[in-house]
């Protein structure tokens, strides 16, 4: 093999695992994990970390299946031709083994979830979260999918509210509180938002699809500005719910912290990355005063 076949092969290895990389796109998966966070910052009795991890764990396969359902689902209804982390562009156009890692990453989820009913014995938790596996299925499935109705931003918010951090949150606790319902309504309201802000350079291809989302409907600057406001309604539910616990100095820190991000990080640009950027600030700092204030 001469030099330039061997740099041909180089680059090509190359551009497959940037592909492979662009189409992971592992930062969107914070959006199943800060919630974890959350249920820490309002638990009030002894948090059970193995559970609630690995039920974390289970919810991010579910996110990656229902990822990878959008993908085949837009691919074929023809919403992602100019999408460049399309999971079906790593595969060549071919939706096939898309479809397939999907349903096994749906399957060890859910797996795994019954793995941690089974452990704490509250098998009951699944009439909140069948629905939620379920309204996650119709949300690529047929030829008209929940994403391409005006009902896509009010079933992502619904699964990550009450289904994501609800459903965590029962798992460490008995019954549902004031300060959980404040958490379910934040990230209800983050999700929507994260939803919200990956639209805008997607409207032409969008509505060529028939695909009515948020930002098809009503256009960018009414999108940006409803992630903004999503995102004030998720920062007060939550300084509630800090307070209802008993931690004011979080709830402080939490708003400080939230109108930094506002200022230094939401600012001039707004997508999913900086928004699970700024979230992501805001919990991590506000979970660090919540460690140390006892000790002050």
């Amino acid at each position: 093999m001469d030099y330039s076949s061997a740099d041909r092969a180089d680059n090509t290895a190359l551009m497959v695992q940037t592909r492979w990389w662009q189409a992971l796109n592992p930062v969107i998966y914070l959006v199943s994990v800060l919630p974890l966070i959350g249920v820490y910052l309002i638990t009030e009795d002894a948090f059970w970390v193995e559970g609630l991890a690995l039920a974390t764990l289970a919810v991010v396969l579910l996110q990656h299946a229902i990822n990878l359902f959008n993908d085949v689902s837009d691919w074929q209804l023809g919403a992602d031709s100019n999408k460049q982390d399309s999971w079906v562009r790593v595969f060549n156009g071919n939706t096939r083994p898309v479809f397939w890692q999907g349903v096994g990453s749906a399957l060890l989820g859910m797996s795994l979830g019954l793995l941690v009913l089974a452990q704490s014995g509250k098998y009951w938790i699944l009439y909140i979260a069948t629905p939620m596996v379920l309204l996650g299925y119709l949300y690529n499935a047929g030829s008209r999918p929940l994403s391409y109705t005006a009902l896509g931003e009010w079933v992502t918010g619904l699964c990550y509210g009450p289904g994501v951090f609800g459903c965590l949150y029962l798992l460490g606790n008995d019954q549902l509180t004031p300060a959980s319902i404040g958490g379910m309504v934040t990230f209800a309201c983050l999700a929507m938002a994260l939803l919200l802000s990956h639209q805008p350079p997607q409207i032409d291809t969008d509505r060529q699809a028939g695909k009515h989302t948020f930002a098809v409907r009503y256009g960018v600057i009414a999108t940006l500005n409803g992630v903004r406001m999503l995102l004030l309604v998720a920062v007060i539910a939550f300084a509630l719910s800090l307070w209802l616990v008993g931690c004011g100095a979080c709830a402080v820190v939490l708003i400080s912290l939230s109108a930094y991000a506002a200022v230094s990080v939401l600012r001039d640009a707004i997508n999913p990355k900086s928004v699970l950027f700024a979230a992501t600030l805001v919990l991590f700092f506000t979970l660090v005063v919540s460690a140390i204030s006892p000790l002050i």
